[in-house]
């Protein structure tokens, strides 16, 4: 922590009537807080910052990442162009040609759309002995060569591998490719990259070999942001085991180690709309095509009420991941019994009723709006009408439900303007807002995006993100629709000038 005078900065409003106006202000933090807010503070020993008229905010959060995954995405053959399967054998063959002697990793296919399911044979057939696994752009699935099937101990098929299976086999992956893409040095660059966007936080959904990992690569220095380190049920002995309650830090000993705290367990109840395994009160729109015309659980609901019990009585929150609206409607009736704290992961679609259910039971929506960019043409689809309950941010606010704003990184990029943006303008080409009904404000995505922190004030953590433009300015628009789009572009575009994390600057180009 370092102290230091912000000297006329503007502070953005996260609420109608908060802050200090729009005039610039002095923000003095001493000992990782904000001490003062006024005009002409003086320093008294504290490194003095010109903001210029800059615009100051609260951190950043991303509520839901994989980080490892999204660390390792840079080194891996980019599918989201792939629009069948040969097109991606076709990107497939080119890079074995190019690098013979190494494991292809893709990633972000989205084969629902595709005209027909992809067979391990065709994939075999432009790899030979160099393995393949394609991931898929939802990470619910992946698409592997019988080389690499046999090499991650999974039985021969000619089919792709989902759910638990792939979640399992995933973490096994580094046996194939090695750890050079996740070690601390990778992690950093990560981190800073978060930074430079105005992240000070994230919740890391990643399968990993928990705290003893995670402490190795903080002292090794990926050490930047702050953490909060999930676990999921394989792992949770070993949480219990170190009496790890939600809001505690992972290792005590470590430096900054209230930076590094333990998180919820999360549970993944359903799968995924492009995998067709959300689990819905309806049959999807191609139901002919699936083994589970409405997808299915992962989980009994007396196995899911079980972990939620075990983790409350620990003290652990619980993330829980429900993206159809069956599996929304389970997973609260399951808080409900136990009594449980926590989130519901994505709420991809939801029943009206059960948003109120889940303002009642004090639950948070964790939602990730650039998805809905992408599964907007395939919810059509296959959902029809129901995507009029899909990515229901506007009902979710209105019924006092508290949204946590992320990526789901790799899924989407770890870039919370881009979120912002998307749940704002609710498009990402020419076409009108998809259900602009749901709807978010600048502000309210701002408000979702910190991590329920208040607007700038004095006794606020000491993080800290400038802007070089006001990101609730107006504009000149002769409609509402036209006004998103406007205030849609300005999010894209935002550069974060500083960014300070428990009062030490993690990122500036002032």
């Amino acid at each position: 922590m370092s102290d230091f005078l912000l000297r006329s900065a503007r502070v953005v409003p996260l609420r109608p009537g908060d802050g200090p106006g729009p005039e610039p202000v002095d923000v003095l933090v001493r000992g990782g807080r904000v001490v003062e807010v006024g005009a002409g503070l003086a320093a008294d020993g504290a490194e003095v910052v010109d903001a210029a008229g800059r615009w100051l905010t609260p951190g950043l959060w991303d509520a839901h990442v994989h980080l490892a995954q999204w660390t390792l995405s840079s080194g891996r053959l980019d599918l989201a162009g792939a629009r069948s399967p040969e097109d991606a054998t076709r990107l497939v063959a080119e890079r074995v040609a190019e690098y013979p002697d190494l494991p292809v990793i893709g990633f972000g296919h989205r084969s629902a759309g595709w005209h027909r399911d992809v067979t391990v044979t065709e994939l075999d057939a432009v790899s030979g002995d160099t393995p393949v696994v394609l991931i898929s752009g939802d990470a619910h699935h992946a698409w592997l060569n019988t080389v690499a099937l046999l090499h991650l101990a999974l039985p021969v098929r000619d089919s792709v591998v989902r759910e638990a299976e792939w979640f399992g086999a995933y973490a096994r992956l580094s046996t194939l490719v090695g750890n050079d893409g996740t070690s601390p040095e990778a992690y950093r660059r990560t981190m800073d990259a978060a930074a430079a966007a105005g992240i000070v936080g994230l919740t890391d959904f990643e399968f990993s070999g928990g705290a003893a990992e995670w402490a190795e690569r903080w002292v090794a220095g990926a050490d930047v942001l702050r953490i909060r380190m999930s676990t999921y049920a394989e792992n949770l002995d070993d949480v219990l085991a170190r009496g790890l309650r939600t809001g505690d830090p992972v290792v005590p000993q470590l430096p900054d180690a209230h930076r590094l705290t333990m998180g919820p367990l999360k549970i993944i109840s359903d799968g995924s709309l492009n995998t067709r395994t959300a689990w819905c009160c309806e049959p999807y729109g191609d139901a002919h095509r699936l083994e589970y015309p409405a997808g299915q659980p992962n989980l009994s609901g007396a196995e899911l009420r079980d972990l939620l019990r075990t983790a409350h009585a620990s003290g652990l929150e619980i993330a829980t991941h429900a993206i159809g609206d069956a599996a929304v409607a389970e997973a609260l009736g399951a808080y409900r019994d136990v009594g449980a704290r926590g989130s519901i992961e994505h709420a991809q679609m939801v029943n009206r009723a059960d948003v109120a259910e889940m303002a009642r039971l004090g639950l948070r929506a964790s939602i990730q709006p650039a998805h809905l960019l992408d599964d907007r043409d395939l919810t059509e689809a296959i959902w029809g009408e129901r995507s009029e309950r899909c990515f229901a941010f506007r009902w979710m606010l209105d019924d006092g439900v508290e949204l946590a704003m992320g990526s789901d990184a790799p899924v989407s990029r770890l870039d919370p303007w881009l979120a912002m943006a998307a749940a704002v303008h609710r498009s990402a080409d020419d076409r009108d807002a998809w259900h602009g009904e749901q709807a978010l404000t600048p502000q309210e995505v701002l408000a979702a995006s910190v991590d329920g922190a208040p607007t700038v004030g004095v006794g606020s953590l000491a993080d800290l993100v400038l802007l070089d433009a006001d990101p609730l300015a107006a504009v000149q628009a002769a409609d509402p629709a036209e006004a998103a789009v406007l205030h849609a572009e300005r999010l894209r575009d935002m550069t974060v000038a500083a960014t300070w994390i428990d009062g030490k600057l993690a990122h500036s180009t002032l």
